[in-house]
C-alpha cells in the first residue's frame, strides 16, 4: 500500500489499524533541539480521543503517546521521531455481521476490489482512528510554528443547515473548546448540540463544516507551481477521513462577484504592504502573502447509521444491514484537532523549504 507519507522535507508517515494492537508514526525532517512539550502534545490528543462527550463515540481510549526515539532529555536530536499510540479498547465482534458485506459508503468494496482483502474490523487502515498519528505529529508541528508567532484555531462553524453566520474576526477563537461541538458562540453551539443528539438518537448521524483561520503567516510561504500553498492544504484536508469539500478565501461565494468587486486593493500601512480586504484568503500566485489565511472544510455523514439497509456482499447477493459498534453521530467535534494538526504540517513543511523566510524569522 502506498500513500502513507505526507510532506516533503517535514514528513510524517503512518502505520497501523483501528483494532490492532497501536498506531503510530515516523516523524522525519524535525529540527535537532526542539523541547517537546508532553503535556501540550497529549492535550492536542485528548482533544481527538473518543469517549470525551455524549455526542461522539463511547470507544473508550486514552490515546496515551509513547516516543520511540528521536527525542533525548526532552530534546528532538533532529533524527526521526518514532511512537505509538496503543489500542486498548477494541470490540472486533462489532464488525462480524460484515465480515463479508459490504458497508455502504464505506471502504470495504474499494479495498476488496483493489487489494483482494480488507481488515473488516472497524475498517482497519481506512478508519478515521488512523488521524490519532496525525494529531501527535501535528502537535510537534504547532510547537515549531510557536517559535514563528503562527497559530492555528479550527472551530465547527456549521452542523447540517445550522450556519455560523458571523465572520471569524466576530468570534473569541479561545472559546472554542468552551463546548463540547466546539463552536466558539455559545448560542448556536448549543442548537448543534441539540441538533446532533436528535439525529442520534433516530440511529442517524450528520454532517457539517470546519472553518480555520491562520495567523502569523509570514510573507513567501509556497512553491509554484504545482506545490501551491493552497494546493498542499487542500491536499491536506482532502485526505482527512470524511471529508468531501474544501475552499479558501472568498472560495465558491467568490463567483458571485465581479473582478472589480473580488481584487484585493494594496495598501501601505505601519511600514509594510497590506491588503485592504482578503478574499484571497491570505494567498496569491499560491505564495503566502501574510494575510490571515482562512478556509473551510466540509465533512460527510458518518457512513454507519444503526438503521437497516440493503447492501451486497462479495458473490454479489443482497443482504440486509444495520450498523453495530461505537461509532461517531457527527464527526465535526473530534476532526477540529485533526484539521488544525494537518494545516500545520503543510505549514511547517513550506518554512523548512523557505530558507529566505527562516532567515528573517
Amino acid at each position: 500500500m502506498a500513500g502513507n507519507t505526507f510532506g516533503k522535507l517535514f514528513t510524517l508517515t503512518t502505520f497501523g489499524e483501528s483494532h490492532g494492537e497501536a498506531l503510530g508514526g515516523i516523524i522525519d525532517g524535525c529540527p535537532a533541539g526542539l523541547l517537546i512539550d508532553l503535556a501540550f502534545i497529549q492535550s492536542e490528543l485528548d482533544r481527538r480521543r473518543p469517549g470525551q462527550s455524549h455526542i461522539v463515540t463511547q470507544r473508550k481510549e486514552s490515546d496515551t503517546v509513547e516516543f520511540l526515539s528521536g527525542v533525548f532529555e526532552g530534546k528532538t536530536m533532529g533524527t526521526p521521531i518514532g511512537f505509538i499510540v496503543r489500542n486498548e479498547n477494541q470490540k472486533s465482534k462489532d464488525y462480524e455481521h460484515n465480515i463479508d458485506a459490504y458497508r455502504p459508503s464505506h471502504a470495504d468494496y474499494t479495498y476488496d476490489a483493489k487489494y483482494g482483502m480488507r481488515d473488516h474490523r472497524g475498517g482497519g487502515r481506512s478508519s478515521a482512528r488512523e488521524t490519532v498519528s496525525r494529531v501527535v505529529a501535528g502537535a510537534i508541528a504547532k510547537l515549531i510554528l510557536k517559535q514563528h508567532g503562527i497559530t492555528i484555531n479550527a472551530y465547527s462553524s456549521q452542523v447540517g443547515d445550522i450556519k455560523l453566520l458571523k465572520d471569524y474576526h466576530d468570534l473569541d477563537l479561545s472559546k472554542t473548546d468552551a463546548n463540547i461541538i466546539r463552536c466558539p458562540d455559545a448560542l448556536l453551539a448549543d442548537t448543534m448540540i441539540q441538533k446532533i443528539e436528535q439525529v442520534r438518537k433516530a440511529g442517524d448521524t450528520i454532517g457539517g463544516v470546519i472553518s480555520c483561520v491562520i495567523k502569523g503567516t509570514p510573507v513567501g510561504l509556497g512553491e509554484p507551481v504545482f506545490d501551491k500553498l493552497h494546493a498542499d492544504i487542500g491536499k491536506a484536508m482532502l485526505s482527512i477521513n470524511a471529508v468531501k469539500g474544501f475552499e479558501y478565501g472568498s472560495g465558491f461565494e467568490g463567483v458571485k462577484m465581479n473582478g472589480s468587486q473580488h481584487n484585493d486593493l494594496f495598501v501601505f500601512e505601519n511600514g509594510g504592504i497590506k491588503t485592504k480586504t482578503n478574499l484571497s484568503g491570505g494567498i496569491q500566485g499560491g505564495i503566502s502573502n501574510g494575510e490571515d489565511i482562512y478556509f473551510r472544510v466540509a465533512f460527510k455523514p458518518v457512513a454507519t447509521i444503526m438503521q437497516k439497509q440493503n447492501t451486497v456482499n462479495s458473490k454479489g447477493e443482497v443482504v440486509e444491514m444495520t450498523g453495530k459498534g461505537r461509532h461517531d453521530p457527527c464527526v465535526l467535534p473530534r476532526a477540529v484537532p485533526v484539521v488544525e494538526a494537518m494545516a500545520a504540517l503543510v505549514l511547517v513543511d513550506h518554512i523548512l523549504r523557505n530558507n529566505s523566510v527562516l532567515k528573517k524569522k
